[in-house]
């Protein structure tokens, strides 16, 4: 089963959640070979992902979004071995109602068809930072 749009009934938990301070999302994704747009728009998954990207930008960084680290997975150490991801990154935003002021912007959402033709499967985790020290735990 592909995960790509938000659930519904878990985005309406976060929004009514009550802590406070910037959030981390970390999206793990998954291109599809050819980009799925309904009106035939030949494309990778990876280039309509960057298409989604720099349509997303202006949206992103009106509400404080920045990109605070990006990498490109190369295999499950542990976990599922059938997770295979092509991409991934975390962003931070100064709140989780900065993060949802974006997806709920209309703006934004005019321009997610590119993700959604984009991505086989995606994951997103919302973490709430925590202080760095010397050891694991």
């Amino acid at each position: 089963m592909s995960n790509i749009n938000p659930n519904r009934e878990v985005f309406a938990e976060l929004a009514q959640s009550s802590f406070d301070g910037p959030v981390n999302m970390l999206n793990l994704l998954r291109f599809r070979e050819t980009a799925a747009y309904e009106d035939g728009t030949e494309a990778t998954g990876a280039q309509a992902y960057g298409t989604y990207g720099k349509e997303a930008a202006p949206f992103f960084a009106k509400n404080g979004g920045q990109i605070i680290w990006r990498g490109i997975p190369r295999g499950p150490l542990i976990g599922p071995t059938d997770e295979i991801w092509d991409a991934g990154f975390l962003a931070q935003y100064p709140s989780k109602d900065d993060f949802i002021a974006m997806v709920m912007d209309p703006g934004y959402q005019a321009i997610t068809f590119h993700r959604t033709a984009a991505l086989l499967d995606s994951r997103l985790y919302c973490f709430s930072p925590e202080e760095v020290g010397d050891q694991f735990g």
